[in-house]
């Protein structure tokens, strides 16, 4: 079973993670195909304090049988002379992208079971390519998805779906909708399922104070996100709510749920965070094998410092690899494009989620 990972934000700790995850001894068994420069990586390194001896390969490498262990695909794509720590640049946001695409046709093409990266910055992104969302709307452009798929927060204790992510929040009521909250719960019990949680109990928060309070403070509640409670139940699906934001952790943490489902990005972030920052992990799922990330950002204020805190990377590179175990990928075809490394994403489409 083998990880592909992607090296994160040159500018922030994600070298350094990279570098100290594969030290860590508890990696010591795990396979990687680790794809960006080698400089970034070395770079890594000597903030992390480790040394490490992965073969380098060129892409076109990859077109032969690959040794065991940890290799590294050098794209040479991020000269460190190029990158200020502790700040957003188009040139980390440029070897991040690449990095990102490379990871997914790799397991595309079944040569990785799984999929990760350490922390990217949207800025940097942005910044190289200004037609950048999110996330999910690059991987449905990298693997030209039919489906898109969620984010998931995921703790021990609860994991966290939700129905909208990076958009404004003014923009939240509006994407709504019966059909769309459905299909997400529907999704969170299925991923549960494939995570080796069958029949997960899942609690959906309100989108207004008090769940809007007898229509006092808003309809959404009773026109939107009741009925498709309602059509999830009908289905069998262990589901209720609409529950009040307020509470509906403090429900789940008590063991009422397994898994909440917000509505918008903080109304889940900010509780998953305050419960669990350095252990908590982003799970992007939906897409035929899993896509794994610390939940935390690129922490530019300790960047080349050695501080950054393992935890939540070795925690994503454990699920990950958990889960592509439970539900081993679909056959793929094991043959990359000649230009597989480098070749371009469609930026018409990406969208918002």
């Amino acid at each position: 079973m083998r990880i592909a990972l992607a090296i994160g934000d040159a500018g922030g700790v994600g070298p350094e993670l990279a570098a100290k995850l594969l030290a860590s001894a508890d990696m010591q068994d795990q396979d990687f195909i680790v794809v960006g420069d080698a400089r970034v990586l070395d770079m890594g390194a000597r903030h992390a304090g480790v040394t490490l001896d992965l073969p380098r390969l060129a892409a076109s490498d990859l077109a032969k049988p690959l040794p065991a262990g940890k290799v590294l695909v050098d794209l040479g794509n991020c000269p460190v002379d190029a990158i200020t720590l502790g700040n957003s640049s188009p040139e980390a946001g440029g070897a991040s992208l690449q990095n990102f695409a490379a990871v997914l046709r790799l397991a595309k093409a079944g040569l990785a079971d799984a999929v990760m990266f350490t922390p990217f910055n949207k800025h940097s992104m942005r910044l190289s390519r200004p037609a950048y969302v999110d996330e999910i709307g690059f991987i449905d452009a990298v693997l030209d998805a039919t489906r898109s798929g969620r984010e998931f927060n995921v703790l021990e204790e609860v994991w966290n779906a939700r129905v909208t992510s990076h958009i404004p929040l003014r923009d939240v009521a509006a994407t709504l909708s019966v059909e769309r909250i459905l299909a997400s719960i529907q999704l969170t019990a299925e991923v549960m399922a494939g995570a080796g949680k069958p029949g997960a109990r899942i609690g959906v928060a309100a989108l207004n104070p008090h769940a809007g309070d007898g229509r006092n403070f808003g309809d959404e509640d009773d026109d939107i996100i009741a009925p498709a409670v309602a059509a999830a139940a009908a289905q069998g699906l262990a589901v209720k709510g609409p529950i009040p934001s307020d509470t509906v952790f403090v429900r789940a943490i008590r063991g009422e749920f397994d898994a909440v489902l917000t509505m918008y990005h903080d109304q889940g972030q900010i509780a998953m965070k305050l419960m669990g920052f350095d252990r908590g992990v982003t799970l992007i799922a939906g897409y035929g094998f899993p896509i794994v990330t610390p939940a935390h950002g690129t922490a530019f204020d300790i960047a080349g410092q050695g501080k950054a805190d393992l935890g939540a990377t070795l925690a994503a590179a454990k699920l990950g690899a958990a889960l592509a175990k439970l539900n081993p990928p679909v056959a793929a075809s094991g043959v990359l494009s000649a230009g597989w490394a480098t070749e371009g994403v469609d930026a018409t489409a990406m969208v918002a989620e």
